[in-house]
């Protein structure tokens, strides 16, 4: 038996096939795109990292600054009313250097002694010797540093009444310490410098 075909049924069936057919193609157009701009995003932001500067390298972990220096304070002699002269021996472990006092930046931290002073002593002055200057990856220009071994000098000044004896003199030393390519976290030491009132 032939099948006979209402055309006024089909027609509309066509027609909602179509329509369907074209709102499922351009629901993939939009995938499709939406796919391409993601991957182009992705390109992009790689490009960008690739190009960026280098980042700064982070710090050695367990590296810290009052670990890198030694100190040695020479014992002084000062008859009461008088001044002497005491030095504080620094010596820089190899490969990292400390901040110049007063230093090239703002934000780095200077080496610097700082004393408390008691009834028989006081603090005339301190004299930081003459740094190096050097160039480094993290700073836009040479910075003063010191290395190696480096003498800060200090002049004690004891009271006309101070007591006969030992009459040490004790105070901080603060340093950053860096190595070529990052500085650490400032650090602190406890310094004494051995006094003898004659």
């Amino acid at each position: 038996m032939d099948r006979v075909i209402d055309i006024r049924q089909e027609v509309p069936k066509r027609r909602q096939g179509a329509a369907l057919q074209k709102l499922l193609h351009e629901q993939l157009r939009w995938a499709w795109a939406l796919i391409a701009a993601a991957l182009l995003l992705s390109a992009c932001s790689k490009s960008v990292n690739q190009t960026a500067a280098p980042a700064v390298p982070s710090p050695a972990p367990g590296v810290k600054s009052e670990h890198v220096v030694r100190f040695v304070s020479e014992a002084v002699e000062i008859a009461a009313g008088s001044s002497a002269e005491a030095s504080v021996l620094l010596s820089i472990q190899k490969g990292y250097h400390l901040n110049a006092n007063p230093p090239t930046y703002a934000y780095l931290k200077a080496t610097e002694l700082e004393f408390n002073p008691n009834a028989e002593l006081s603090v005339g002055f301190i004299s930081y010797p003459d740094p190096i200057v050097k160039k480094f990856p993290f700073a836009e220009k040479p910075i003063a540093i010191y290395e190696g071994d480096i003498n800060v000098k200090v002049l004690l000044k004891a009271a006309t009444a101070a007591k006969q004896g030992a009459s040490n003199l004790a105070g901080i030393l603060k340093v950053q310490a860096c190595d070529d390519q990052v500085c650490y976290p400032p650090g602190q030491l406890q310094v004494t410098i051995p006094v003898t009132i004659k």
